[in-house]
């Protein structure tokens, strides 16, 4: 399959440890904050900016604020009359924005695009952010007995691979483990600085205590606040910025392969749907198919390294499964074997991920984009990943309602 190239310009992340509302910030101030530094960090100028995308999950719930393109006019006069609009597709929100961008500049109604995820959720306590998080459910049909739906949710596919499979609860420990340790070297981490002990990472009560059913506390990712922004260019404005900074066009990573589906909402539903299947998720392993092949790459051999949704160490397990690096249900040979550690064959969540570097639900996908240009430049500092090429995301919303993947690299290093 033939697609036009689109290219990554550059990009920022605000720092997701950062409380915007204890320090007396709002949401608009975090988005203001991030498209002027992204603008620095991309050495673009705001009047090089012709649409703006912004993805956004429940802004309406935290925020009592809807309609974020608005905000883009008060950011930069420049910015005034940009035509803009707003994606939500729960935890997916930031995917959907990418590619609807990458569907604006294939047409060439525009050049370079603006595409900013963002979500401020820390001024509410913990209870009310699960209950705000609900609707990326079918409210009135399921979990809807519970205050934590996304817990008694993602146990429950724990309870399905252990029906299916059998599942050892140490290996998601070890899930978490690794990726707390990758935030450490993340300077963007929410969980850089914490600390853990012998403990933190088993059964014990106190160190991890259950949320819910097999769900505990280090099997979590974060509430927090946060934003990421990248802007892309098609072919002929990737052209022109090469060209006016005296660099070379195949040094600019692309989006090389993209792919995206949905399931029906309901998470019985899917189940149902998967019963005479190998796999529990079908639609996540065809996802995959489809990304590399139009990225026309025939082999997890030729990924470096994967960003994906560790909502909970349930879903990176998934995650490892569908990929099809192993037999359905034998994703915990690949953790055994240290595959996904940051040594391994295919290191998965350098960042920290969801767990450890956090998950502002509206910027996860955008922020995933950013990392892999990271990756694929050279420029992930500590946490970079040796000779990487690269890397593919994984972003996912609901109980895998809407999944999206992406694979990033530079035409330099076409496999």
């Amino acid at each position: 399959m033939t697609t036009k190239r689109i290219y990554i310009l550059g990009g920022y992340q605000s720092d997701f440890k950062k409380n915007w509302t204890r320090d007396g910030q709002s949401l608009f101030e975090l988005f203001s904050d991030t498209v002027k530094k992204g603008i620095t960090a991309a050495r673009i100028e705001p009047k090089d900016i012709e649409v703006g995308h912004v993805s956004n999950f429940v802004g309406d719930l935290f925020s009592n604020q809807a309609h974020l393109g608005g905000f883009f006019g008060h950011v930069d006069p420049e910015l005034t009359y940009l035509p803009a609009s707003r994606h939500e597709a729960a935890c997916a929100s930031g995917s959907m924005a990418l590619l609807a961008a990458m569907a604006d500049l294939e047409s060439e109604r525009y050049d370079l695009a603006c595409v900013l995820g963002i979500e401020l959720m820390r001024n509410v306590t913990g209870k009310q952010a699960a209950e705000y998080l609900r609707p990326a459910a079918w409210a009135d049909k399921e979990w809807s007995d519970t205050p934590y739906v996304w817990p008694c949710a993602f146990d429950q596919l724990i309870q399905q691979y252990d029906t299916r499979y059998g599942i050892n609860h140490n290996h998601l420990n070890a899930i978490a483990e690794k990726n707390y340790l990758n935030a450490r070297n993340n300077p963007n981490a929410q969980t850089r600085n914490w600390t853990f002990n012998e403990n933190s990472f088993t059964a014990n009560e106190t160190e991890n205590p259950t949320v819910i059913g097999s769900i505990r506390r280090q099997d979590c990712g974060q509430i927090s606040d946060g934003a990421a922004v990248v802007f892309l260019a098609n072919e002929k404005r990737a052209n022109a910025y090469a060209k006016e900074r005296n660099i070379s066009l195949d040094d600019i990573p692309y989006i090389k392969g993209w792919g995206h589906i949905n399931a029906p909402m309901l998470f019985s539903e899917k189940i149902n749907l998967s019963s005479s299947n190998s796999l529990l998720f079908p639609h996540i392993h065809k996802l995959f198919k489809q990304t590399l092949a139009r990225a026309n790459i025939n082999s997890l051999d030729s990924i470096q390294g994967l960003e994906v949704h560790d909502c909970f160490t349930i879903t990176e397990y998934m995650t490892l499964d569908h990929l099809g690096l192993y037999p359905p249900g034998q994703a915990w040979k690949a953790i055994e074997a240290g595959v996904t550690a940051p040594s391994g064959k295919l290191p998965i969540n350098m960042s920290g991920g969801l767990i450890g570097g956090g998950h502002p639900v509206g910027a996860t996908g955008v922020r995933m984009a950013l990392d892999a240009y990271k990756q694929v430049t050279g420029n992930a500092g500590d946490y970079q990943i040796d000779n990487a090429k690269n890397i593919m995301t994984f972003n996912l919303g609901g109980s895998t309602t809407t999944c999206a993947s992406l694979i990033i690299g530079k035409s330099t290093d076409l496999h």
